[in-house]
């Protein structure tokens, strides 16, 4: 934080008493963020208002949610740490950026947590807590002390805050009541809107009785005026003013809305965390668009009931995270079969198994290309932003069912927790499908009529008068009969796969983010386009020859990709998922296992594409992968002067 403010000691200065100090404002084009309790102490909540309202404000906002692995773990341990990361300022926000410049902690372990994960500026400023610090609790005061001693190599100005004195002026509780005082703490220091914040109360609360958010808005203004007195600082980030209609969510709630606004009426999942947010915002508003949401008994059922509603006519939706689609893959096989259209949304998370259910990972890529028995073509696309998450919907459920098959939509958990302003979309009434087509089939029409140019077949839906036919799994000829003649199980795998060249033929390359030929050729997928490009800019300010590209459909591919890679030197992917670093102990050139873009890349273009892949359960930082570019720089010029 670029400040003139002196470093604090780090047992701590009183701002205790001061009354309406002087103000020393730092000017900045953006500020990073945090706001960290005790799981239950209202952080994220916190947080969520904030950067809604910095948003409303037309400040550009990235949110990343900080959330424990357990549900209810311990209290006062830095494996408890809840709240949020908010980055915001005077330009489009696109990724979490670097190291915080604030933070607000309500205890000095949740802090800890922060400065071990290296998530704090050197520099940074620290509210905290201060009723830890003189506790009457022994072991409280002598944990305090320890978490100070361990900082106090840094250069943090921590200041104590009386938060739990000054809430219970208000409540009789200050575990409900801390979060809204912080907040008040935040508006002060960065000149927040406080009507916006107060109708942003006021929506949180709407569902319970007025005295709620009444009592919410008076420790709101307890923390505005305690940091007015108490604070010798406050920070100006510049606004620019948007003359056209944002809308503010996470990408959870964008694809739940990308849903509706597709046209599609039903959901079928099983709760599973990262993803369940979708059908919590769905079953708010979906019935009033005429959709269901089903809550199944499992991830298998959440499938075939999806496929079921998918069969008589519709195109449904199916929810789901890593584990779920390792249980829903002989469904998916089902689906690819009998080409009965289904849309998965895969809200990624970190695994094997159970892995890392709160935390974010690149790493079902392979999962969704190639789980299923046998030859089993599907389209994969990933969206890069939160509003990409909204339009990735409307575009899956337009491909399947054109195309009548199934389309996985690769999200993941920092997407779906991440709140983000964007344009508000316009509405287009092609997004909705026309109605199920219910003519008489005539006597020449078959359920699998292709095309054998494009593979594509008239689907036949339950009820339309003639075409009745029994459908299954087994391999089928084109009246939907069991056949195993090997002319027939060629001919339908041939169709299968036709469809997916035929999309392929009407996608564009993707767009080269800096010049169209250099040395070096960073490429990404999914939510890592934001920090991926900022880091690209970073290089190219230090005049290197870097530029990026980010695919968004990964089966098929884009096309043009080799055109691309030709002409940069060296190409590079990053992602976040698990590759060797070749100077690991027993790892060489050939068993080196790749980063998964990586790997396919490799195979479709046959061009050497290495990889620079972190799996640290958080999103990357632009600040890394702009130390990994600079690193392949130097191991690329270092070999090219061996060989010279």
């Amino acid at each position: 934080m670029s400040s003139s403010l002196p470093a604090s000691d780090v047992r701590g200065e009183s701002a205790v008493g001061l009354q309406s100090v002087a103000k020393n404002t730092i000017h900045t084009n953006e500020h990073v963020l945090e706001i960290v309790s005790d799981s239950g102490e209202g952080a994220q909540k916190c947080g969520q208002i904030f950067a809604s309202v910095a948003a409303k404000m037309s400040y550009g906002v990235w949110t990343v949610e900080i959330i424990p692995a357990e549900i209810e773990p311990p209290a006062r341990t830095p494996a408890g740490a809840s709240g949020n990361l908010i980055r915001f300022g005077r330009e489009k926000v696109t990724n979490w950026g670097d190291e915080a410049n604030l933070v607000i902690a309500f205890n000095e372990q949740v802090l800890l947590s922060r400065h071990r994960l290296h998530a704090l500026a050197d520099d940074c400023t620290i509210l905290i807590e201060s009723r830890w610090m003189d506790h009457a609790d022994e072991e409280i005061r002598l944990a305090w002390k320890a978490a100070m001693d361990e900082i106090s190599d840094s250069g943090y100005r921590i200041i104590p805050v009386p938060m739990e004195e000054e809430c219970l002026r208000r409540v009789d509780d200050p575990r409900k009541g801390k979060n809204m005082f912080a907040l008040g703490i935040l508006a002060q220091i960065y000149d927040l809107d406080l009507d916006k914040i107060h109708d942003q109360i006021r929506q949180q609360f709407a569902k319970k009785a007025p005295e709620v958010s009444k009592a919410n808005w008076d420790l709101l203004q307890l923390g505005v005026d305690w940091g007015q007195k108490n604070l010798d600082f406050n920070v100006e980030i510049p606004r620019v003013e948007v003359d056209e209609p944002r809308v503010v969510m996470n990408g959870n709630q964008a694809s739940a809305l990308g849903a509706v606004a597709a046209g599609m009426e039903f959901c079928a999942m099983y709760p599973i965390t990262p993803a369940t947010s979708v059908s919590h915002y769905l079953c708010d508003v979906f019935e009033t668009y005429g959709g269901k949401v089903h809550q199944s008994e499992d991830e298998i059922a959440a499938a075939g009931v999806a496929i079921g509603a998918s069969y008589a006519g519709k195109v449904a939706l199916t929810v789901t995270s890593g584990p779920g689609m390792a249980l829903k893959c002989e469904f998916l096989g089902l689906a690819i079969m009998t080409e009965i259209p289904l849309v998965v949304l895969d809200v990624q998370r970190g695994g094997p198994s159970t892995g890392l259910p709160t935390k974010v990972e690149q790493s079902d890529l392979l999962s969704a290309l190639y789980a299923q028995p046998g030859d089993a073509p599907r389209v994969v696309m990933a969206p890069a932003t939160i509003e990409e998450c909204f339009h990735a919907m409307v575009t899956a459920r337009r491909i399947a069912k054109t195309f009548r098959c199934v389309v996985i939509v690769l999200s993941d958990a920092n997407l779906a927790s991440g709140q983000q302003q964007f344009r508000r979309p316009a509405l287009d009434e092609r997004w909705h499908a026309a109605p199920a087509n219910h003519r008489a089939v005539g006597n020449d029409e078959r359920p699998y009529d292709w095309d054998p140019a494009t593979g594509l077949s008239q689907r036949i839906v339950p009820g339309q008068p003639g075409g009745m036919h029994t459908v299954t799994g087994l391999n089928h000829d084109q009246d939907s009969k069991v056949d195993y003649r090997p002319e027939t199980n060629q001919l339908g795998c041939e169709m299968r796969s036709r469809k997916l060249a035929l999309l392929h033929e009407t996608m564009s390359p993707p767009p080269i983010h800096g010049d169209d030929e250099g040395q070096l050729l960073i490429v990404g997928w999914g939510s890592t386009r934001g920090a991926i490009e900022e880091a690209v800019d970073r290089a190219r300010a230090d005049g290197q020859r870097v530029s990026s590209t980010h695919i968004t459909f990964l089966s098929p591919l884009q096309p043009g990709l080799r055109e691309i890679f030709d002409r940069f030197d060296h190409v590079m992917t990053v992602e976040i998922n698990y590759s060797d670093d070749l100077n690991a102990p027993h790892i060489t050139p050939e068993n080196r296992r790749l980063g998964q873009l990586a790997w396919l890349l490799r195979a479709q273009t046959l061009v050497d594409v290495d990889c620079w892949t972190r799996v640290p359960g958080q999103p990357l930082r632009p600040g890394q992968i702009h130390e990994a570019i600079r690193n392949k720089l130097s191991s690329i010029d270092a070999m090219e002067a061996t060989r010279s």
